[in-house]
């Protein structure tokens, strides 16, 4: 349209529509704008990526030269242009060099590419960089697509995940469309795939098109004419996943020189599908890790005999299995002990299990596939006495995490018995002999040559050199013992003390029967010899503990009788009640049921000169004579102090001041009471003791309330509490220590508030309601017990006595 015919339009209101070449100049710009814009954003992700790989050489170069960041990066500019190369090629070589790993061993192998483009070490080092900065399996499958199988003509990746039951689950993918990715997410265990291929194989599997291997994958329909190569991959052995790489084009028939490139990308994924999903694999290659406790545990608890094999991991590479733990039912077949072939090699125990039964290969097979192995009645060989033997079992190989659970069932009766025979004498410590005494000949089994400290390729020794290996004083006994084999013809033993020749002496026995012919005749003697140093010494030691055991038990007689003469003597037991001003007390000590507990419980009742009674019980922390001494040093110290007129609390601060400088560091429970006969008032303070319990004489009883007051010789420092109790004529007072009511199965408030309820169910005399308490006591630890009772009376005021 002219622009005189569009402004005349415009003019009329009528809308004025671009020509369809406008169109199409808009619609080439707005390409163009977008395609730049394209480039600009895959540029400035290169950009990125090669500013990772060379922020990567700088702190190499910072390590290497001890230099600031600022330094680094000019070395490097100056350094890559003395080689001609750009920054980022440079930069390349230095992280290849330093990191010394295989992607170092594949661009070493490479030819640079052509012109105006990146070397391969670029390439893989940016495909590194990309999964060293991803999170998750999906971005590392996105990154080595995007930076080093793009540039080989690759179009789409599959990273699966192997599980422990040969399944292949899709950890992460690039190149496929989401419903593509989403039927494939799972595959069985079975299914023939070419990622399963590469699990069974343990090695790379070329396939120079999808529709010739005649096996389904991911991207099937769509890339079915071109070539897929699947690569498993891992560490340390371990095949942990596979990497399925997807070509558009047939494939050449072998890989080439890009073999180990496809390797290296396939390793890049090792990292991340060992934490996938965010789970860190619970044990490391080497069998480390808290988990490993637990499967030596789980080892133990089972009922087959099983040993548990952790890898063994030279420069990277799976060489051997080494024996972690052996439960206590596993036998070894060559009759050794399990403390020697646990923390050996799997080929230095058992060196033909890499040959004849092929056991190692299995073990291999299932350590990298997770895939387990069972089989029944498997030929296994290996060496009993340096002679092979073959033993028939059933074999369960099984991969845990890291470490492979071997089970080994023996099925062969013989064997077992061998086996079993050959562990016997070395437990026994039993070597077994025959002599041919017509021919000379002498047989030992490989026990005896060890017994004898002698090599396995040493001359057997015959009977009449017996003596000449023992101690002269044994020589009479090892001539009754020959005269009765060789001459009586009867079976016979004896003990004797050998001499080996390298100066260890061994108390041996030896028992030895004859084998007579038809007509009578000796021909042989067979018997065995077996080590009982052990016992010899043991029973020595025995004589010995015996002898000092029967001197302790003595001196231990004698300490308890001290003790118990010690504290009859300061508390005699009462033979009745006890009359004083105002009341009358009784008493009962209960003893501990065994001699060696003489506790230092103590009572004690005294009229003071104000004509006041002072009452008091006490428990010292303790058992024997050291209690009792402390106890006779509070007890003399209670009685001076009372006679000062000071009321309860104050003599138990005083007594604790006595208690806490003792050189012994006694510690003890008191209650202290001052009872005045005249208002038939009781004042009473505790130190850590159980209060009073007061039964009125219309037969209900309390507890006194439990007042402040820590136990005598804790701290230095204490205010004690101290209350006042009214009593009534017919009341009783009962004091007692924990001796009476203490159990190692109830609260100490249940077995107080039981004897509160036994003192109101039981009336009658004083001294019967004392026994009575002690009838029915339910304590069971076996401590002293002390009860005091004072029953109040009617009484007059004492004449001229002091008050205050």
């Amino acid at each position: 349209m002219s622009g005189d015919k569009a402004l005349a339009a415009e003019e009329q209101g009528v809308p004025v529509l671009p020509s369809p070449a406008e169109v199409s100049a808009n619609l080439a710009r707005l390409a163009d704008t977008v395609a730049r814009l394209r480039g600009e954003v895959d540029h400035a992700h290169a950009v990125a990526d090669g500013r990772a790989l060379i922020e990567l050489a700088k702190g190499v170069l910072m390590e290497r030269l001890h230099c600031t960041p600022g330094d680094a990066a000019r070395q490097l500019e100056s350094l890559a242009e003395r080689a001609g190369m750009t920054p980022l090629e440079f930069a390349a070589d230095v992280v290849g060099e330093a990191a010394e790993d295989k992607i170092t061993e594949v661009t070493q192998e490479f030819l640079a590419r052509a012109d105006g483009e990146e070397s391969v070490a670029v390439r893989l080092r940016t495909a590194e960089s990309g999964v060293l900065a991803a999170g998750d399996t999906q971005r590392v499958a996105e990154s080595i697509l995007e930076h080093a199988l793009r540039p080989l003509g690759a179009t789409a990746v599959a990273v699966w995940l192997a599980g422990p039951d040969g399944s292949l689950t899709l950890a992460g993918s690039a190149g496929f469309s989401a419903e593509e990715a989403a039927r494939w997410r799972y595959v069985p265990p079975g299914v023939a795939t070419p990622a399963r291929s590469a699990l069974t194989e343990r090695d790379l599997v070329w396939f120079p098109t999808l529709t010739g291997a005649g096996l389904p994958s991911i991207g099937q329909h769509t890339l079915a004419g071109g070539g897929r190569v699947a690569v498993p991959t891992g560490t340390g052995g371990r095949i942990i996943g596979v990497v399925e790489m997807c070509w558009p084009d047939p494939l050449p028939a072998e890989p080439g020189r890009q073999r180990r490139q496809l390797e290296a990308l396939a390793e890049l994924c090792a990292h991340t599908l060992d934490t996938w999903d965010g789970v860190v694999a619970p044990v490391a290659a080497d069998g480390s890790g808290d988990f490993l406790g637990e499967l030596v545990d789980f080892v133990d608890g089972l009922h087959d005999p099983a040993v548990l094999l952790s890898p063994c991991l030279d420069g990277g590479q799976l060489s051997d299995f080494r024996i972690h733990h052996a439960n206590v039912r596993f036998a070894d077949p060559g009759g050794r002990p399990r403390s020697r072939i646990v923390g050996t090699r799997l080929l230095e125990t058992y060196p033909l299990a890499a040959e004849e039964s092929g056991l190692l290969d299995m073990i291999q097979r299932v350590y990298a596939t997770g895939e387990p192995f069972r089989a029944d009645s498997m030929a296994v060989t290996t060496l009993v006495d340096k002679v092979p033997l073959t033993v028939l079992t059933d074999v369960s190989v099984t991969r845990f995490a890291g470490n492979v659970l071997l089970i080994l069932r023996i099925q062969d009766e013989a064997a077992k018995l061998a086996v079993l025979l050959q562990h016997a004498q070395r437990l026994g410590r039993i070597g077994g002999f025959e002599e041919n005494v017509v021919t000379g000949a002498i047989t030992w089994n490989t026990e005896l040559f060890s017994l004898y400290g002698l090599p396995p390729t040493a001359t057997p020794l015959s009977l009449h050199e017996l003596a000449a290996h023992a101690h002269p004083d044994d020589e009479p006994a090892i001539g009754r013992f020959l005269r009765a084999v060789l001459h009586h013809k009867r079976p016979s033993s004896t003990a004797f003390r050998l001499q080996r020749s390298d100066g260890v002496a061994r108390y041996i026995r030896v028992v030895a029967e004859p084998v007579t012919d038809s007509r009578g005749e000796l021909v042989a003697v067979r018997g065995a010899y077996q080590d009982v140093s052990a016992q010899h010494w043991t029973e020595v030691a025995l004589a010995a503990t015996r002898d000092r055991l029967a001197e302790t038990e003595q001196e231990a007689i004698e300490r308890n009788r001290l003790t118990l003469q010690l504290q009859r003597a300061i508390m005699p037991p009462a033979k009745g009640p006890i009359a004083m001003p105002g009341l009358r007390a009784a008493v009962r000590y209960r003893p501990a049921e065994k001699e060696h507990l003489v506790g230092g419980d103590w009572y004690d009742a005294v009229a003071l000169p104000t004509g006041e009674v002072l009452l008091c019980v006490g428990d010292v922390a303790g058992h024997g004579i050291d209690a009792a001494t402390g106890m006779v040093s509070l007890r003399n110290a209670l009685r001076g102090l009372a006679a000062t007129g000071a009321g309860p609390a104050q003599l138990l601060t005083w007594l604790n001041l006595v208690a806490y400088h003792l050189t012994d560091h006694v510690t003890a429970t008191a209650v202290t009471a001052v009872y005045d006969p005249a208002s038939r008032k009781l004042r009473w303070a505790r130190a850590g003791h159980l209060p009073p319990i007061v039964r009125h004489r219309d037969g209900s009883a309390v507890t006194l309330p439990l007042i402040r007051g820590s136990l005598l010789g804790a701290v230095r420092d204490v205010t004690y509490q101290e209350e006042e109790v009214q009593l009534d004529g017919g009341d009783i007072l009962l004091i007692y220590t924990d001796g009476l009511i203490e159990r190692r199965d109830r609260p100490v408030q249940e077995t107080v508030a039981r004897l509160v309820t036994l003192v109101e169910r039981h009336d009658g005399e004083l001294e019967n309601q004392l026994d009575t308490l002690l009838t029915y006591s339910t304590a069971d630890t076996d401590d002293d017990t002390c009860v005091v009772g004072i029953e109040v009376t009617a009484s007059e005021a004492v004449p001229g006595r002091v008050t205050g």
